[in-house]
C-alpha cells in the first residue's frame, strides 16, 4: 500500500532575529526559488525588496477612483440644476461650476478612499479568515518575536526534502512543513 501524503502548502523556516531572515531571503532568492513569503512582527527595512515584491497597484486604482468621484460629482450636480430641475435664481446661469466645486472635491475624496480601500483589500486577497500556515504550530510567534520564511509548494524548484534540508542549512531555528487545509 502507498502512502498518501496530504498537500503541501509550503516549507515554514523560522529564524531568530530580522537579520538571519534577511539573509536567508535573499539566499533563498539567489538559490532560485520565487514563491516565497516572510512574516515578522514589525516591518524589517530591506525584506521587501530582498522579496523581489513589485510597486503596488493600489495608487493607480485610488486615481481612477478619484476621477470617477469627481466627474460623478460634477455631472451628477449638473443634471440636477440644468437638466433635471432648472431654476432661474437671480439671473444665474443654470451651469454655474464654481458651485459645483465642493460637492465635486468630496466625491472625489470619498470615491478615491473607497477605490483605496476595496483595491488593497482585493489584492490581498483579504479578508481571508483562515490560512494554511495558521495551521503551524510555532506560526503565533510571528505576531510576537519570531520571523519566519515560507517557501510555497508552486515554486517550480520546490521539492519538500530538499526545501527542507535548505532551509536548515539557512541556520533555520525550526523547519515545519505545513499542509494545504
Amino acid at each position: 500500500m502507498s502512502e498518501h501524503r496530504p498537500r503541501a502548502y509550503g516549507i515554514l523556516a523560522e529564524f531568530e532575529s530580522p537579520e538571519r531572515l534577511l539573509a536567508a531571503v535573499e539566499q533563498t532568492r539567489a538559490e532560485g526559488y520565487r514563491q516565497i513569503n516572510a512574516y515578522t512582527p514589525f516591518p524589517v527595512e530591506g525584506l521587501p525588496e530582498a522579496l523581489g515584491f513589485r510597486r503596488t497597484s493600489v495608487p493607480l486604482i485610488t486615481l481612477i477612483g478619484g476621477v470617477l468621484g469627481a466627474l460623478g460629482g460634477f455631472f451628477m450636480q449638473y443634471w440636477m440644476a440644468v437638466i433635471s430641475f432648472p431654476e432661474n435664481f437671480g439671473g444665474r446661469p443654470l451651469n454655474s461650476w464654481p458651485a459645483f466645486i465642493p460637492v465635486t472635491f468630496e466625491m472625489t475624496v470619498l470615491s478615491a478612499s473607497i477605490f483605496a480601500v476595496v483595491g488593497m483589500l482585493a489584492l490581498n486577497k483579504l479578508p481571508m479568515p483562515h490560512h494554511p500556515l495558521f495551521n503551524a504550530p510555532r506560526f503565533a510567534l510571528a505576531s510576537r518575536d519570531r520571523f519566519f520564511l515560507c517557501i510555497g509548494a508552486q515554486d517550480p524548484k520546490f521539492d519538500r526534502e530538499r526545501t527542507a534540508q535548505f532551509l536548515w542549512t539557512l541556520g533555520a531555528h525550526d523547519v515545519t512543513e505545513v499542509e494545504d487545509a
